[in-house]
């Protein structure tokens, strides 16, 4: 073999297992999520309890694939916990700003609550008190967006950007995030949706899910920061897609105007900020957001 093509093969080799790696990685966590054989709904606590520990389950295996998977020489001198965003340098503003970029982009959302009183819900202690048992919440606050997160970002991304530059890895990413959304097709139709509503319900979950992976692992690769990504998703999760029908149902054509306006302008602004504030100068992160050539 000639030295152009052994490097060509050595170079591929990487690129087809971290692809293979990530394809298996999401078939085996949505698998685990359905070795609990139940009629019982999504929402219901035991269920919820048996899919807590099926994640944690994946918690612990996800970085294996990430560990047998890694090319030493793409990167050079990183430890594990680095390659998985668990690092101290640059952790507060990987925990803040990568949160208040997303509260820019649902600027909107935010002023309705703040419009219609409910921001005086998250003052009270009672409300912290009363949900501190939620099984609901814990999953969809914590638990999901730090197991997805874990497995869909933290042990994926770096697999990728081993044969992708940064940002075609950030977008091949989330396509396998998407996917894995589509095991909810078989929990609406045990509900008794039919087929099509459903079909068109997980195509659009697919969409919507796509997209804000794109986000999140833009996030992880520019911060180099678990934390940037599981603080989005946390958030996003809280507050929903955003619901425009509130919009469309004020009468009054001025204040709809300006309620349109303010999502609109959330949404450029998060657009111009998304760069500057996630230089990877202000993170210490020189191990991800540059181009590498696989050796």
């Amino acid at each position: 073999m000639e030295l152009g093509e052994k490097n060509r093969s050595s170079a591929s080799s990487p690129c087809i297992s971290g692809i293979f790696g990530c394809l298996v990685l999401s078939i085996v966590y949505v698998a685990s999520l359905y070795v609990w054989r139940s009629p019982l709904n999504r929402d219901h606590p035991s269920l919820i309890k048996r899919r807590f520990f099926s994640v944690f389950v994946m918690t612990i295996l996800s970085p294996l694939f990430l560990y047998f998977g890694i090319n030493e020489q793409f990167y050079q001198g990183a430890t594990i916990w680095e390659l998985l965003g668990l690092r101290w340098p640059g952790i507060i503003q990987a925990t803040v700003i990568p949160l208040c970029l997303t509260m820019i982009l649902f600027l909107g959302p935010l002023y309705m609550q703040g419009h219609n009183g409910l921001w005086r819900v998250y003052v009270e202690p009672n409300f912290w008190l009363g949900n501190a048992k939620c099984l609901l919440l814990w999953r969809n606050l914590i638990i999901a967006p730090l197991s997805e997160e874990w497995t869909f970002r933290a042990c994926m991304l770096p697999l990728l950007l081993q044969c992708f530059a940064p940002t075609t890895a950030i977008f091949i990413c989330p396509l396998f995030f998407g996917v894995a959304h589509f095991h909810h097709l078989v929990e609406n139709t045990r509900k008794g949706m039919n087929f099509k509503t459903a079909l068109l319900s997980s195509c659009f979950q697919f969409a919507y899910t796509t997209v804000f992976g794109a986000y999140a692992a833009f996030l992880f690769a520019r911060t180099g920061h678990f934390a940037a990504a599981f603080t989005a998703h946390s958030f996003c999760n809280h507050m929903g897609f955003p619901d425009l029908s509130e919009v469309f149902a004020y009468e009054d054509s001025f204040k709809r105007t300006k309620l349109f306006s303010i999502f609109a302008l959330g949404l450029i602004a998060w657009c111009l900020l998304l760069t500057p504030l996630t230089n990877p100068s202000w993170y210490s992160n020189n191990l991800f957001w540059q181009k590498h050539a696989v050796a």
